[in-house]
């Protein structure tokens, strides 16, 4: 990078006398011309290194020039020219003639107008692999002697909640546990996990669908990599309280780079080979969250909204806006530029907030309405202790019990331990789940599934005796004799043929009718194939016989 006078050599006197003012440096000169600005170079130079001299006016910077010079700092002392102003504003352009009547470094119009005036910064072309680009930078002599002081208030982003931004709220739940447990035996029996994202919309706003909470129990370590549980993770997972459950799957997501918010979102198509951090993504939320207070309802519009203003290249550190190649999935445009910030990167700050971490119980979400979207948020009673990996205070505990029916339903309320459900689900045949708990029913075809994947009827009698308070003797005794005899009774509907005489019947099973015809069912009446019904009355015409179909619809 160059160094302080190769960066000031190209400037006027004027311009040095402005950054010799607001240092507190005399340079005045009666000289004029391109000697004088020579000489006022080698003047001015050594005096802006002293140590002293740089701390005094860098301390005496507003936050926001500080912040600033600090994004330089922490990114080798330089970033894009482009990227810097639309952070941190623009440098008014003007003459010499109306710098010196304007005096614009008297009222500075942005951070970065007031650095530029200082001498604190400069900007050059340089080489990159995409060819010439233009640079903000600290020169190379100055940077080692900034040192910008940490106990500077920070200002949090955003503003607290209005009332009407919080009148509805949403508190958190640990619902994300019955729904990992669902999809678990869901996955274990190779069902369709699409009709679960039905379940799981109860996760306001956003409904945590099978495809998030998927990854993230495999980044929980929960999953093999073709979606498998894996037994131990998995029974220990299961059979953990719900508070150490919750910890582990939000300190999981706290950690995970593969768990990508970005391409995640609804209504957004990533495509192409590019490539975004959502682990560095989501540590800059989290630190911005950080800083705001524990109790108080904040406002989201106000949040995001900041976050543009002071930080809006948050998750792309080159502030490249065009190669992120982001389909809108309503009307098929890209949305490439700065001017889709908000459906882009304002829209991931809201899906964090109002989805991973609502659906984690780490915040609590609130509304102008019961049916509009969250307008405002605060951190939960259990965030603490979640985002420092360990069980909130006053977790629900897994003790209620199954109810079971002697006509082999059962009803398995929320609060039976997770690790009972996940089994009585791999011996059902799945009802609906209501707000109270889940339905299963058992059914040769649940056991028999059961059966072929290692498990016992005996294991079954010892679930349902454990967690039962009544256990109806005469299901008790049908699986015990299923387990001996298998299906001893079957209920099926069949579509009969029956006919006025036993001779009538021998005529149609000597006709063309015969291969449609099953076993009879008495001296009139036999069994019709399914779905050859109609065939068999067309036989019956041309025999002479008319025939009246009663076929009840199965809807």
């Amino acid at each position: 990078m160059p160094d302080l006078t190769q960066s000031l050599q190209g400037h006027d006197l004027g311009h040095l006398r402005i950054i010799a003012e607001l240092w507190g440096i005399d340079l005045s000169s009666s000289n004029t011309g391109a000697e004088t600005q020579r000489t006022a170079l080698l003047r001015l130079v050594p005096t802006l290194l002293d140590q002293t001299l740089v701390d005094e006016v860098v301390n005496a910077l507003p936050h926001e020039a500080r912040t600033a010079l600090e994004d330089l700092l922490q990114n080798d002392g330089c970033l894009p020219w482009s990227l810097f102003i639309r952070r941190y504003g623009v440098v008014r352009e003007m003459g010499p003639g109306r710098r010196d009547r304007e005096r614009p470094y008297r009222k500075s119009a942005s951070p970065t107008e007031m650095l530029w005036y200082r001498g604190l910064i400069a900007r050059a072309f340089f080489d990159t692999p995409n060819g010439p680009e233009e640079f903000a930078y600290i020169p190379d002599d100055l940077r080692p002697l900034i040192t910008l002081s940490r106990d500077v208030p920070v200002v949090p982003m955003g503003r607290a909640a209005l009332p009407p931004e919080r009148a509805h709220l949403f508190p958190v739940t640990d619902r994300i546990l019955d729904h990992a447990c669902t999809l678990l035996a869901a996955l274990r029996l190779d069902l369709p996990v699409d009709p679960l994202s039905e379940s799981l919309k109860s996760s306001f706003p956003y409904p945590l669908t099978h495809i998030p909470l998927t990854i993230l129990l495999s980044t929980a370590g929960l999953l093999s990599t073709n979606n498998q549980p894996l037994p131990e993770p998995t029974r220990s997972f299961l059979e953990a309280r719900r508070g150490d459950a919750l910890a582990q799957l939000v300190q999981s997501w706290l950690h995970s780079s593969t768990f990508n918010e970005l391409r995640l979102m609804p209504g957004l198509n990533c495509e192409g080979e590019w490539q975004n951090d959502p682990l560095h993504t989501r540590q800059i939320i989290l630190d911005y969250l950080a800083g705001l207070p524990t109790a108080t309802w904040w406002s989201l519009p106000a949040f995001v909204a900041d976050i543009r203003k002071r930080n809006p290249d948050y998750q792309r550190p080159a502030g490249d806006y065009d190669t992120w190649f982001i389909r809108n999935e309503i009307t098929n445009e890209y949305l490439r530029g700065f001017e889709h910030w908000d459906d882009i990167d304002g829209a991931l700050i809201r899906y964090l907030i109002t989805g991973p971490m609502y659906w984690l119980g780490i915040l609590d979400l609130a509304s102008s309405a019961p049916d509009t979207l969250p307008t405002s948020f605060r951190y939960s009673g259990w965030a603490a202790a979640l985002l420092r990996g360990t069980s909130p205070e006053g977790m629900p505990t897994e003790d209620a019990t199954i109810q079971v029916g002697s006509d082999a339903r059962l009803r398995v309320p929320r609060l039976v331990p997770r690790a009972a459900r996940y089994q009585i689900a791999r011996f059902s045949e799945w009802d609906e789940e209501t707000d109270e708990g889940y339905r299963y029913r058992l059914t040769p075809v649940s056991l028999s599934r059961a059966h072929q994947q290692g498990l016992t009827i005996s294991h079954l009698l010892a679930l349902i005796h454990r967690y039962t308070e009544v256990v109806p003797p005469s299901l008790v005794k049908a699986l015990e004799r299923w387990d001996q005899h298998g299906t001893e009774a079957r209920l099926e509907q069949l579509v009969v043929l029956r006919l006025s005489s036993p001779e009538l019947l021998k005529q149609v099973r000597a006709s063309r009718a015969a291969r449609f015809l099953g076993d009879p069912l008495g001296p009139t009446a036999v069994i019709v194939k399914p779905g050859a019904w109609e065939k068999v009355l067309r036989v019956l015409a041309e025999m002479g016989y008319i025939g009246e179909a009663r076929i009840e619809s199965k809807e």
